[in-house]
């Protein structure tokens, strides 16, 4: 477009005046912090426009291309693992110098966070009630929250494939959880030992489930580095409550099936 420049097009400038440090005067470290949560933000919004676009393509059996978002998507998710290295050059003493201005906020209420859980299976209806009704993030939880997730789309696509789905596992209200299943692990092994391309789709959903994990594990590690057994901002229980986080595939059945192959 005539007179666009690179500035006009990213919002630089609107961009650049997005991180507002609380600390006074200023701490020199909370820049940092403000930025790579910020960086943190995008790329969670990166992830829903690719799981979006991947959910299309499993719902049309468009498996190649599937694999083309799942690819980029274990790219983004290393990327934010990397990441962690830059913000535990922060000391302890560096993010105790400004963590009281930071008041209740706090990395648990991440909205897009908990909208990559439900569009990958992971839904507790808690994270959409602790947004006020009527709200932007409510509305954008309470949305994820009643669409089949990708899991969900997956099993379907087996069962439009040809393989023996349980009935159960295709009318699995959506707003539950994933939980492993007999029957959806006993056609999966036989995907394994009969479809080469599915199972190359299967394993990148393992690739990507392992991702997340990674992800989740870095983040408790940093966190506990940085404020040891101390509660959280807003109130959580810090590194705690993240561990317990730990080792819950959002894809338990392509776990469980490693010793049946």
């Amino acid at each position: 477009m005539h007179g666009m420049t690179y500035g006009d097009y990213l919002k630089v400038p609107e961009l650049l005046s997005l991180q507002q440090p609380k600390s006074q005067p200023p701490e020199h470290d909370e820049m940092l912090f403000i930025v790579i949560h910020q960086v943190y933000e995008l790329w969670f919004k990166q992830v829903l426009h690719e799981l979006d676009r991947l959910a299309v393509h499993i719902d049309q059996d468009a498996v190649a291309k599937g694999e083309h978002q799942l690819v980029r998507i274990l790219k983004i998710l290393k990327t934010m693992v990397s990441q962690l290295d830059i913000l535990e050059t922060m000391t302890p003493t560096e993010f105790l110098s400004f963590r009281d201005f930071l008041g209740q906020a706090s990395g648990f209420e991440s909205w897009q966070f908990r909208e990559m859980e439900f569009v990958l299976g992971h839904k507790q209806r808690r994270h959409v009630t602790r947004f006020a009704p009527g709200t932007v993030q409510r509305q954008a939880l309470e949305a994820r929250y009643a669409a089949p997730s990708i899991w969900a789309r997956f099993v379907g696509m087996l069962a439009r494939r040809g393989f023996q789905i349980p009935a159960h596992a295709l009318k699995r209200p959506p707003t539950e959880s994933t939980t492993p299943s007999g029957g959806v692990q006993a056609a999966l092994v036989d995907v394994y030992r009969t479809d080469p391309v599915l199972t190359g789709f299967c394993e990148l959903l393992t690739d990507m489930d392992e991702g997340l994990q990674e992800w989740r594990y870095r983040h408790v590690m940093m966190v506990q580095r940085t404020i040891g057994t101390k509660t959280g901002t807003g109130g959580s229980s810090g590194a705690d409550y993240l561990r317990s986080t730990l080792f819950h595939p959002v894809f338990p059945d392509l776990w469980a099936i490693r010793t049946a192959l």
